[in-house]
């Protein structure tokens, strides 16, 4: 029998875990899976990493995504349950107004060519002038599925700290170009901040998506709101990312542009669509997440990384198109 005592998921997970028939599986291996500290493999991948992915959320209730750069070894790991980051946000960045002792944070390390990903969230327990530190609350990894495979190196050079780049309500002509290309965006979610404090495994997250160039679907609505659909594919059955949507509908989005290092961040409000005639025309998506934006800032230059030619995942060939599914 398995032990609910040490169940890890919270109530918007399990649900979502119910709905496809996972519910008891997840149940029995979830206290191996998510572990309180990170083992040595995940060490290792964040000790050689150039960039990380972050989630925060800010004083508003307003989940974020963001990324911190810099050469391999600027986040370590003093123990298996600290992750130091020497590294810190630019002043455009939500990360800025939001990183102190005490605030949650989702941190996901990805190294795109050897499609290696592992997740923690924890707590700030220091703030210092070059960065700062996590104590890890969950640590669990991530399959490779739909990781284009492409280097990433860090070349240092003038990281954009104070600029404000381009800031809007929707997407403006060069972020529209980016959406609409993009193979790869990474979303930051949360459980209600009324749930933040009660308990510190349960707080901001930040995960992948990834799929064709083309599958962030955008629309223009007259009302002067953009609207972004995607399909979700089959994963780990965990729900993490679904299961703070269900609990809380907003998100964060972060797209990297590879051509010129820029970053756009998102907020999003957010909706699963679980059935219907343009789900049911997708291949291979098992829902949609469909994303209406409220603001969009975006900051170019703002890495300094060089990202490398893409290697598309293949399990990408058994998914379908917007072009193919509006055949």
């Amino acid at each position: 029998m398995h032990n609910r005592s040490h169940d890890p998921y919270h109530s918007g997970e399990q649900a979502l875990q119910q709905r496809v028939g996972m519910r008891e599986r997840l149940a029995e291996v979830g206290a191996l899976v998510m572990r309180d500290h990170m083992p040595a493999q995940h060490r290792e991948l964040f000790g050689k990493l150039p960039f990380l992915l972050v989630g925060s959320v800010d004083d508003d209730g307003r989940p974020h995504a963001s990324m911190l750069a810099g050469p391999p070894g600027f986040a370590h790991t003093p123990s298996a349950q600290t992750l130091a980051i020497d590294a810190l946000p630019g002043s455009a960045d939500a990360l800025s107004r939001t990183l102190r002792v005490g605030a949650s944070l989702g941190v996901l390390g990805i190294e795109p060519q050897t499609r290696r990903r592992n997740r923690l969230n924890g707590v700030v327990s220091a703030v210092h002038a070059g960065g700062f530190v996590i104590n890890v609350r969950q640590s669990f990894g991530n399959c490779p599925k739909y990781i284009q495979a492409r280097q990433v190196q860090w070349i240092g050079g003038d990281v954009v700290h104070g600029a404000r780049g381009v800031e809007t309500d929707r997407l403006d002509a060069t972020g529209l170009a980016v959406v609409r290309g993009a193979d790869t965006y990474f979303i930051a979610s949360t459980v209600p901040p009324s749930q933040l404090d009660r308990s510190a495994a349960h707080g901001a997250d930040v995960s992948h998506r990834g799929g064709k160039p083309g599958f962030v679907r955008v629309d223009r609505g007259s009302n002067g709101v953009d609207t972004l659909t995607v399909p979700d594919f089959a994963g780990n059955n965990m729900f993490n990312t679904l299961g703070n949507l269900a609990l809380y509908p907003h998100a964060g989005l972060l797209f990297i542009d590879s051509e010129n290092g820029s970053l756009m961040q998102l907020s999003v409000d957010t909706e699963i669509v679980w059935d219907g005639p343009e789900l049911a025309a997708f291949a291979g998506a098992q829902r949609l997440l469909r994303y209406r934006v409220r603001e969009m800032l975006r900051v170019d230059g703002a890495t300094g990384l060089r990202w490398g030619a893409a290697q598309r995942s293949p399990f990408l060939q058994a998914t379908g198109s917007w072009v193919d599914a509006a055949a």
